[in-house]
């Protein structure tokens, strides 16, 4: 019988101060073979919403895909019923914990495509702190290929979201919020954390923490599966514009400010 996670005592702590934990075994072999099946079946069944995020020149290439977990039960099996939603709830400091969406991200192998420095929720069309995103390869990860951030980002500055190719600012307005600042020109300013993972790890890191990664050797094949969920504060934020992911028509029965109760967004049952 496999033992049950156990979260270490300081980890909320730092998760609060730093916006970014690592959690060493938060899956069991099992869970991690399930997840990679997901993986694969999404890989051979891309939705709408697919995109290759690398240049066509590009070695390697670089897939991503979104909200596919309803119809994939592998990954529904490790959103729902893995140590997940626990960990998420201790987090967020929540009472309550609903699943947002999923986000694949996969990295062929020789994928120079780097992910350039960010934050997430700018992109998104939720309000409030209390969230979490696990980061989580099936793959091993060296330090050279992990996700890095900036320790304590997360503090409430919201920086202008931008494409990652051509660096254009497609949601909020130019201006509107603070330009993103030169984190490896500056790195006595800017304390960034890595950590290299293994299968059945994850990194745990808030919506508003800054953070980026490269791309990956011609011997490694990245492929992540991330799981973001939404606690008590969080509300809904109607944009005028495509977010992303797009939720096409909540807006039509979800108000600007309201609870997140949507089937899109079930509840937890946290164990």
């Amino acid at each position: 019988m496999t033992t049950p996670y156990t979260l270490p005592p300081a980890t909320v702590q730092d998760y609060a101060r730093q916006g970014a934990v690592v959690l060493r075994g938060v899956l069991t072999p099992n869970e991690v073979a399930t997840l990679a099946r997901g993986i694969e079946h999404n890989l051979a069944h891309l939705s709408p919403l697919a995109l290759v995020a690398s240049q066509a020149d590009d070695p390697g290439k670089f897939v991503e895909d979104f909200c596919t977990w309803q119809h994939n039960p592998d990954y529904a099996a490790v959103m729902q019923h893995s140590a997940l939603p626990r960990v998420a709830a201790a987090l967020m400091q929540s009472d309550t914990v609903r699943i947002y969406h999923d986000h694949l991200l996969v990295k062929e192998p020789g994928t120079k495509q780097a992910t350039p420095w960010h934050q997430d929720q700018p992109y998104y069309n939720v309000a409030g702190r209390q969230n979490v995103s696990f980061w989580i390869p099936v793959d091993p990860v060296p330090l050279e290929s992990t996700l890095r951030f900036v320790a304590g980002s997360h503090a409430g500055t919201w920086y202008m979201p931008r494409t990652f190719r051509d660096q254009q600012a497609k949601w909020f307005p130019e201006g509107t919020l603070a330009d993103l600042p030169q984190i490896d020109a500056h790195p006595e300013q800017f304390e960034q954390l890595a950590w290299a993972m293994q299968p059945g790890d994850a990194v745990a890191f808030h919506m508003l923490t800054l953070h980026a990664s490269s791309g990956v050797g011609p011997a490694s094949r990245r492929r992540v599966f991330s799981a973001r969920y939404l606690g008590d504060d969080t509300r809904h934020a109607v944009r005028s514009w495509r977010t992303s992911p797009p939720f096409a028509g909540l807006a039509d029965h979800l108000p600007d400010g309201a609870v997140m109760e949507d089937a899109l967004f079930p509840l937890l049952t946290i164990k």
